[in-house]
């Protein structure tokens, strides 16, 4: 049986979007239908899909290249991940950075 996984986006007036099998924050946020910035289409190349991530960070998936390279550049903190390598195996808490807010979107505090 597939697992269940649990993504609350904290800025986006607590939206939860929950799912069942593996894939990254960023497939399931789409499957959802929740517009998430991804200026290279998912493949790893920027950092526009950035999301800070306040709880669950065990759920994860291990740093993947693309995020270990944008680590040692210093564009990717502690605490952040790219939603578009991140693979989740559990629920999740997280927020859009100021920088990659869509104009279109109403975000809260």
């Amino acid at each position: 049986m597939p697992a269940v996984v649990k993504i609350t986006i904290e800025n986006l007036g607590e939206k939860e979007v929950t799912a069942s099998g593996t894939a990254t924050l960023l497939q399931h946020l789409h499957a959802a239908g929740v517009d998430w910035m991804h200026a290279c289409g998912g493949k790893g190349r920027c950092t526009t899909c950035m999301c800070v991530v306040t709880q669950g960070h065990e759920h994860l998936g291990t740093l993947t290249a693309a995020e270990q390279r944008y680590r040692q550049q210093g564009a990717l903190q502690p605490g952040e991940r790219l939603a578009c390598q991140a693979t989740l195996h559990g629920e999740v808490r997280l927020r859009v950075p100021e920088e990659y807010k869509l104009p279109h979107l109403a975000y809260t505090a």
